[in-house]
């Protein structure tokens, strides 16, 4: 199974987008799901800082830009995920990268 780890070896609560373009836009019909420690019932999601009703649910499909978190009560607050709402963006597909690796960009409206 999967197992999120921070890079001390803590769990951490991870958010996960799909498709997996950075940033993510609107018009991609992006899908946030809130990985953690815990059920996906104790899932408490953050939109531009607030507590936003989502309650309950692991995912969604996100409607509205803007910025968003999840929590998880064993393993706490994501790192935030900002999707946009623009009609041209410059984007990477996400991945782990090194240095020195070939980079792909895409410029998509």
């Amino acid at each position: 199974g999967w197992c999120p780890l921070s890079p001390t070896g803590a769990q951490t609560t991870q958010l996960l987008v799909e498709p997996p373009w950075r940033p993510p836009v609107l018009w991609d019909r992006v899908t946030l799901t809130c990985q953690g420690w815990g059920t996906a019932g104790a899932t408490t999601w953050y939109k531009d800082g607030l507590q936003w009703g989502q309650e309950g649910l692991d995912h969604f499909l996100v409607t509205e830009s803007g910025t968003y978190r999840c929590e998880r009560p064993g393993t706490g607050l994501s790192s935030p995920v900002r999707v946009l709402d623009d009609r041209l963006v410059l984007q990477v597909l996400t991945r782990a990268l090194l240095e020195g690796d070939t980079v792909t960009l895409c410029c998509r409206g």
